[in-house]
């Protein structure tokens, strides 16, 4: 598959089927702890990046035998509400294939406009994030492209949700020294409190990031958080994938897809593609034999890359 990646067992989704607008790595940000890597290209630019015909067609043909899925979700390589088909393939799926959840997982930085907005509102869950409300502590982990600012992205968001009748998780990802003083909780509070999703989701560093030397938050500081943004609903995510059910056996294309978009311990891929330790470990001695990957110790072990 070109455009399509997974399923995975997404901890959030359930068995999730990802979709991959972006060649490349593309998008309006350089998050510090991005596990894609650094942007190659840090735009504002809407475009078409990959022919749209050509991502439904692949949906049209992994979808006609209604594989069992809980979710079809917007992901990937960078930030897919640059893509200007996004709406024409959400309401592809809708039409086609109604029994499938929608889920568009975004930076947020663009729900400012009119435009990139309609294009996501037949979606079934929208996942924006926002890290930070102060314009220093934004742009140390952001590192957005010119021309963005905080406010301006809270003002989309709020017009998000005046719009969307559907729901909304707000993600938070809490990095140790960078935006988990009082001040700047309290800041993100506030914002969150205008916004109003249905749910706020912290998250973590989990697999290394962009920039070396970045530390996860443990649990205490999560719980510390979610305290300070009481009384507003908050839920921790957990750390790691879990297998949900095992459908098919995935072979080596699936885990370089996986871990091209994502790069993943031998447990992850184990987890997300419901594979046996045999099968993935097959998998990967294969994918080094074409050297087509590499692996980096983190925090939880190996971590697989494509090349």
């Amino acid at each position: 598959m070109k455009y399509l990646f997974g399923p995975v067992n997404s901890r959030r989704f359930g068995r999730s089927l990802g979709i991959d607008l972006l060649p490349t790595k593309i998008c309006t940000m350089n998050c510090v702890y991005c596990e894609c890597g650094e942007t190659e290209m840090c735009t504002d630019e809407v475009k078409e990046y990959v022919p749209t015909k050509e991502v439904i067609a692949e949906l049209s043909s992994y979808l006609s035998p209604a594989p069992s899925l809980d979710a079809i979700t917007f992901a990937g390589s960078g930030e897919p509400t640059l893509h200007e088909g996004i709406g024409d393939i959400i309401d592809f799926i809708k039409n086609r294939y109604s029994a499938y959840r929608v889920v568009v997982l975004t930076n947020g930085s663009l729900l400012w406009r009119d435009d990139i907005r309609t294009r996501i509102l037949h979606a079934d869950i929208i996942v924006p994030s926002l890290d930070a409300v102060s314009k220093e502590v934004f742009g140390k982990i952001n590192r957005p492209s010119f021309g963005f600012d905080p406010e301006k992205i809270i003002e989309g968001l709020v017009r998000l949700r005046e719009e969307f009748i559907r729901t909304i998780f707000l993600e938070v990802f809490i990095l140790p020294g960078f935006n988990d003083g009082d001040d700047e909780l309290k800041r993100l509070r506030d914002a969150i409190v205008r916004i109003n999703p249905d749910a706020v989701q912290l998250n973590t560093l989990d697999r290394p990031g962009s920039v070396a030397g970045l530390r996860a938050a443990d649990r205490p500081l999560l719980e510390r958080v979610r305290n300070a943004f009481f009384p507003l609903k908050v839920d921790i995510i957990g750390n790691a994938e879990t297998a949900v059910v095992k459908e098919t056996v995935s072979g080596v294309n699936d885990v370089l897809a996986l871990i091209r978009r994502r790069p993943s311990t031998m447990d992850d891929i184990i987890a997300g593609l419901a594979l046996t330790s045999a099968e993935a470990e097959n998998a990967i001695d294969e994918l080094y034999r074409q050297g087509r990957i590499a692996k980096k110790e983190g925090a939880r072990g190996d971590f697989y890359y494509a090349l």
